[in-house]
């Protein structure tokens, strides 16, 4: 992976514990996809393009391409109408996907030009807040959105603060998987890279999932708005975001390998244990990091870090740690079967 600039503020640095849970393996990895705006929102309007249709119009294509590679789709719309923040995710949180991904255009008063993607997160500057309060600025077309969204107001960087706690869990993950996209559409499409960046969205910060903001391009100017608005950009650009969807579920969420275990995880002929968490950072294993449970080991598969809890000997001892792994707040934790040191299922 290529490296990337993130400008991280002190309060997220503190942070220690992504943990991403992951679902049964066997199940098919669900990504959202959320066309911004819709209906009575247009989003960005210039040189005669809006966003909310190449927005759409590019998430379809990016839909497509994703489920012919046995990917689950969940769209927040489908069609040209109005979906409120709040909404859109509860619609990916009812999903229980791996991944949630929010399509935009950009917009500026220069001809600024470029693909970004954003996590949530404070803003590091200035020009990260005014994308975030542009995106932000659709709880205007909602009714009683002051009261939906406790007093949230998109145009006050304090507002902001808020919305950034609910998502450290992810914070690793969702990074990590913008960087695959936006690395996706440097090297597969020489698109200026605009890095991936943190800001303060209030559609990423109700998602219980990783969650990634994609900003496709800048309407604003003319040449990127018209590569944007052709069938021929939406089609290379939702293509470079399905390859690199693609290349992240393969690298996090395939069955776990036995290559990379070490002597000291050697399991008995039969043993049960229980996955709840998998991670690119190695972590210490206490049980601050880990919501209180004890007994936590780590085996390393490849790039990733697979955090398992508890091993047993039969599977009804496993399926009370799994109960209590679930009651510690590991919703998507599931047994692993190892024989010999092979992973024999995945429940």
């Amino acid at each position: 992976m290529n490296s990337f600039r993130l400008t991280v503020l002190v309060l997220l640095l503190s942070v220690t514990n992504f943990i991403f849970s992951q679902q049964d393996l066997n199940s098919q990895f669900t990504v959202v996809i959320d066309p911004g705006h819709g209906g009575k929102d247009p989003g960005a309007v210039s040189n005669g393009y809006y966003e909310k249709i190449i927005a759409l119009s590019t998430s379809l294509k990016l839909g497509k391409l994703l489920q012919d590679n046995g990917v689950n789709v969940v769209y927040t719309r489908k069609k040209d109408v109005f979906v409120n923040l709040l909404e859109r995710a509860n619609i990916a949180n009812r999903s229980e996907a791996q991944l949630f991904l929010s399509i935009h255009c950009n917009a500026h008063s220069s001809q600024a030009y470029g693909a970004e993607t954003f996590v949530l997160g404070l803003h590091a500057n200035q020009r990260n807040f005014e994308v975030a309060k542009k995106e932000n600025s659709v709880i205007f077309f909602e009714e009683d959105y002051v009261n939906q969204y406790n007093g949230f107001d998109p145009n006050n960087p304090e507002s902001v603060i808020g919305l950034t706690l609910m998502q450290e869990e992810y914070l690793d993950q969702s990074i990590i998987a913008a960087s695959y996209i936006q690395n996706g559409f440097v090297n597969s499409l020489n698109r200026k890279n605009r890095n991936v960046k943190q800001a303060g969205f209030i559609v990423l910060k109700y998602t219980y999932m990783p969650s990634v903001l994609i900003e496709l391009g800048f309407l604003t100017n003319k040449i990127e708005g018209a590569y944007l608005n052709s069938v021929r950009g939406q089609n290379e650009m939702a293509d470079a975001i399905a390859t690199a969807v693609i290349s992240y579920k393969n690298d996090f969420f395939q069955n776990l390998s036995t290559s990379n275990f070490s002597n000291d995880t050697i399991e008995p002929i039969i043993s049960y244990r229980i996955q709840i968490a998998a991670s690119a950072r190695l972590l210490e294993l206490k049980p601050y990091n880990f919501k209180g449970l004890e007994s936590v080991d780590v085996v390393k598969d490849g790039n990733l870090y697979r955090y398992l809890y508890g091993k047993h000997s039969t599977l009804e001892d496993a399926k009370r740690s799994l109960n209590e792994a679930k009651k510690s707040g590991y919703q998507s934790s599931f047994i692993v079967k190892f024989e010999n040191n092979r992973v024999m299922s995945l429940n």
